[in-house]
């Protein structure tokens, strides 16, 4: 029997490719956890915050007014995907039919 070159090869060492592995892992993680937040409203909406209670929140078009019960949120405070750092602050806020925050 002949052994040809490349059955003689030796494979790639592990330590080598993994690093590269590693790398290309976590950065297609990053960017797939960027595309999939999820959007508190959709295109052409925008979130207000519900009067009288913690958890209460909706989507208005844009152009429109918050309907009864529900207020905006403070500019440059509104949550933008769920879960965000405004998310889950007002998530704990009580606010009036003004948008102040009321004792809960």
């Amino acid at each position: 029997m002949t052994v040809t070159t490349q059955q003689t090869r030796r494979p790639r060492a592990l330590h080598r490719v993994l690093p590269g592995l590693a790398v290309a892992g976590t950065v297609a993680l990053l960017l797939m956890g960027c595309a999939s937040q999820e959007r508190v409203c959709g295109s052409g909406r925008y979130p207000v915050k519900a009067v009288g209670n913690t958890d209460g929140q909706d989507c208005v078009a844009d152009g429109q007014e918050p309907p009864e019960g529900y207020v905006r949120y403070p500019a440059g405070k509104a949550p933008e995907h769920v879960g965000d750092t405004w998310d889950r602050y007002w998530g704990t806020v009580v606010v009036d039919e003004k948008g102040r925050q009321v004792p809960n």
